[in-house]
């Protein structure tokens, strides 16, 4: 099965589910830009709570498309992510094991949004030795047929999320536990169990 999917900002758990189930990523690479959505934002877990990041874009707007939308680098987006990100997994079991590797994509500061998206993939499917390859459209196509399943849309910040595909697992703040946050705090808590709970959740009942 080839997914169809967009690129999101440090993609959420059920994200990388998914795309372990498939034989092959496609990421939609004609598209016009959705406002609000997973493609310029995620959600992490901080002592306040859940706390979104997003991604300030440059004219973003419905008519531009996705692979031309420049980041807005005249906000301190940067450092106020990576201060929210640092304070909420300083002290997570595998925070060290990972931090300077994604540290090191934000300090290239890519110009457009879906470099960063595709930079932070590539390293989060190394982590997880997620092996799928990895393609882009070349059109745009409104429906597709199978091998493809269309999966854009799929996931969205008002979408309430598939949660019985979710087994807790232990996170650093919070009584109750948390669903479907960035793949950042899964890597963080959990480190190279990550894999194994994307494939497997249920080992972790």
């Amino acid at each position: 099965m080839q997914l169809l999917t967009e690129l999101h900002y440090n993609p959420c758990i059920l994200y990388f589910q998914k795309a372990f189930e498939a034989d092959e990523l496609l990421f939609e690479a004609h598209e016009h830009y959705h406002k609000q959505s997973y493609r310029n934002r995620c959600h992490i877990l901080t002592a306040q709570g859940v706390v979104p990041l997003s991604v300030p874009v440059v004219k973003g707007n419905s008519k531009t498309i996705i692979t031309e939308l420049e980041i807005d680098y005249g906000q301190r987006w940067l450092d106020i992510h990576w201060r929210t990100i640092r304070s909420a997994y300083g002290n997570a079991p595998f925070f060290e094991f990972y931090a300077d590797y994604v540290k090191d994509i934000y300090d290239r500061k890519p110009a457009l949004l879906f470099q960063l998206n595709m930079d932070l993939m590539k390293l989060f499917a190394k982590f997880l030795k997620l092996k799928q390859p990895i393609r882009l459209t070349q059109t745009y196509g409104n429906t597709y047929e199978a091998p493809v399943l269309d999966w854009r849309g799929e996931l969205h910040p008002k979408k309430e999320p598939d949660i019985l595909r979710l087994t807790p697992y232990r996170q650093v703040f919070g009584k109750q536990f948390a669903i479907n946050l960035s793949i950042l705090d899964l890597l963080f808590n959990l480190g190279p169990e990550a894999s194994t709970y994307l494939q497997n959740p249920a080992a972790f009942c």
